[in-house]
This record gives structure tokens, sequence and C-alpha cells, in this order.
């Protein structure tokens, strides 16, 4: 995300005197429940769903994330990276390729 995106999220919090209610436990619950709103949007059809309405629970969802990001000093590039490359490990190319199970069912 752009300097300039996650400054303008910092902003809109801090004009409002939000911070204070923004604990990480909190942000983690917001989290949740905007991503439950944007499971809403598929929830009885998986094919046809209002784009618009997906866009704004996932803007909501990457509002909070980023507003934990700055709260927990955490950069984004770092930690997805980090996860990335125990997934890597986790799910080789040989063994996970072509299907959904979990590693600890590989064989």
């Amino acid at each position: 995300m752009k300097q300039q995106t996650i400054d303008r999220i910092k902003r809109f919090t801090e004009d409002r005197d939000w911070d204070q209610f923004h604990s990480p436990a909190n942000l983690a619950k917001s989290i949740m429940i905007e991503a439950g709103e944007l499971l809403e949007c598929f929830q009885w059809n998986d094919e046809e769903y209002d784009i618009e309405h997906v866009k704004e629970e996932l803007a909501d969802v990457l509002v909070y994330c980023y507003d934990m990001l700055d709260k927990l000093r955490l950069d984004a590039d770092e930690i997805v990276n980090s996860k990335m490359d125990k997934n890597e490990v986790k799910y080789p190319v040989e063994k996970a390729k072509g299907n959904a199970k979990k590693y600890i069912e590989f064989q």
C-alpha cells in the first residue's frame, strides 16, 4: 500500500480521536467483523455478487489491518515475506501442487 494511503488512514483515525479505541485486540476484533461482512457478500451465491459491496468490505478489512500494522509498528512486506518463507517449506511444490490438503496431511 502506498505511504500516502497509510497516512490517510492514520489521519482519519487521529482526526476523530479514535486511536484510544484501537487497541490491538479491538483491531483484531474489527478485522474479523469486517471479514465476516466480506464473506456475507458470497453467502448464497459463489458466482453472482455485488462487486462494489465486495470492494467496500475488503477495503474495511484492509484499513483495519493497516491500522493494526501501524499500531504494532510492523512492516507488511516483512511479515508477509516471513510467512511466505514458512509456507514454502510447509507446502513444497512437489507435494502441494494441485491439491488443497493441509501440510500435516502430506505423506
